[in-house]
């Protein structure tokens, strides 16, 4: 920011960046000889918090080489316009610059001063604050290209309210009641004080322009500092440092082959309604004349229904009309009745949907869990390979247990999506084909998974070795098939979804 941006140069950026491990802990979802090939494909890089204010930095720079403003005044305008420098051109020169600052909620920087609200000094040469009313020298006194000025300690404890207790950085606006004018970074850390505020307002900066910024996405693993930063937005696979891997355009974990739309919508179902699922399953029927669902709270089989458009009397056991039970209540035997048939049938009916997503939610969560049980197989590998190692085999040797791991993790992941994708498909044959190869790749994943946890002895070594390295190749291949299917089919439009 030229000589403005001392207020982030000389200053710590607010976070720490995370170190690397020697014996990686996290999924590593994609094959590692495929990322040479991935990052080719879908160019990114991953930022330091340092690089990050530095990436601003140039951002600002290189805007204000054309527009010739304040550096503090360009970084507000692209805030405004989520840092797309072409956007901004553009609509700087449209010729409607003064509508342009106005809505970015700055002053107009080609505004000739005198239009501008100048200082009331009494003749006592003091002014009032008129925050505090209390009378200071000019000198004691500070404000915004608006005109509004305020003592300086006013203006410290504003800033740091506005910072420390409501989290704001890009957003704070001058402290006059009704104006809605921007304070500039230079403003904030030349009146600021504290530097415990002025670490959370640098923070909260950096944080924004991340955030706003589209090309730019934090890693989603808990405590990592890493941003990702792409030449353009898709829903692709990006690795960062600390070995997450995540889909840059959603921001989850990554999902192939369900594309982000129908697994925002399963994850926002799955919150909804799973635990609500199961305890309707379990404890409740519907209604047969109106489908309001009831739950039974006594022992008697007589049921009237509380719908005061309804209230239809009939049997629990058979859902079948009351009426003719008579005062045989205890012991229904109207199973065979075609009225009680015809309710069945309609509770089935409407039941379907729900037992079907259940279905799928069972098998999507079986995989997730033993997906984060997998990841305990990492401490317990470790230790093998170190047995292994001294039963007289390399360290090279050895990596075939690490390797497995990583392929088992790759596979439940890929299962646990290919459920969710499987829930929204509609039948046709392709879907038969897909759920053949999604058959063959778990049952080849569980099969590697009791391999993995079989006790390694001096007598077993060579057998298990052969066993495991043959059933990940397997595993591989029958993933790769899987996928490459579901790719040719979005290719090929043969899917069709309940949606």
């Amino acid at each position: 920011m030229d000589s403005d941006d001392e207020s982030f140069d000389e200053h710590d950026s607010g976070n720490v960046s995370s170190g690397d491990d020697d014996f990686a802990m996290d999924v590593d979802i994609n094959n590692p000889r495929d990322r040479g090939q991935q990052e080719e494909d879908y160019p990114f890089e991953v930022l330091t918090t340092e690089e990050i204010v530095q990436h601003m930095v140039d951002c600002i720079k290189e805007v204000n080489t054309v527009v010739e403003i304040p550096a503090t005044t360009t970084r507000i305008l692209l805030n405004h316009f989520k840092w797309d420098k072409e956007k901004l051109m553009e609509r700087f020169y449209d010729g409607d610059q003064e509508k342009l600052f106005k809505d970015a909620h700055v002053i107009n920087p080609f505004r000739k001063p005198s239009t501008i609200n100048k200082p009331k000094i009494k003749k006592s040469g003091t002014e009032d604050c008129e925050i505090c009313y209390s009378s200071f020298p000019p000198s004691m006194m500070t404000g915004l290209e608006c005109g509004h000025r305020f003592c300086t300690q006013c203006w410290q404890e504003y800033l740091t309210t506005k910072i420390v207790e409501e989290g704001l950085g890009q957003s704070i606006a001058c402290a006059a009641h009704g104006c809605d004018i921007l304070v500039d970074d230079v403003t904030v850390m030349r009146l600021v004080q504290d530097p415990r505020v002025k670490l959370k307002y640098q923070h909260l900066i950096t944080n924004s322009f991340v955030e706003c910024n589209r090309l730019l996405r934090w890693c989603t693993s808990a405590d990592c500092t890493y941003a990702i930063k792409v030449q353009y937005v898709d829903a692709r696979p990006v690795i960062c440092k600390c070995n997450h891997v995540f889909c840059f355009e959603c921001g989850e974990n990554w999902h192939d082959p369900v594309q982000c739309r129908l697994l925002r919508k399963w994850i926002k179902k799955c919150d909804d309604d799973s635990e609500t699922s199961n305890w309707i399953a379990a404890n409740t029927k519907e209604c047969p004349k109106c489908n309001v669902t009831i739950e039974k709270d006594g022992g008697c089989n007589h049921m009237v229904c509380k719908n005061q458009n309804c209230k239809y009397d009939f049997c629990w056991v058979c859902l079948g009309s009351w009426e003719p039970h008579g005062s045989s209540w205890y012991n229904c035997n109207r199973y065979d009745e075609d009225e009680a048939r015809a309710a069945r049938d309609a509770q089935e009916k409407f039941r379907s949907s729900l037992a079907r997503y259940l279905h799928y939610y069972n098998r999507y969560m079986n995989h997730m869990q033993s997906l984060k049980f997998e990841h305990k197989l990492y401490a317990s590998v470790k230790a093998k390979m170190e047995e292994m190692q001294q039963h007289n085999m390399s360290w090279i040797e050895v990596q075939f247990l690490k390797k497995a791991v990583d392929i088992l993790c790759q596979c439940r992941q890929t299962l646990m999506c290919t459920y969710v994708f499987a829930y929204y498909l509609r039948k046709n044959n392709q879907s038969l084909i897909f759920e053949d190869n999604q058959k063959d790749l778990e049952t080849a994943t569980e099969k590697l998974s009791e391999y993995l946890e079989r006790d390694i002895t001096s007598e077993n070594l060579a057998d298990i070795k052969q066993k495991v390295q043959d059933k990940y190749r397997y595993c591989e291949k029958r993933r790769k098939v899987l996928l490459d299917h579901v790719h040719e089919g979005y290719e090929k439009d043969w899917w069709d979804y309940t949606d």
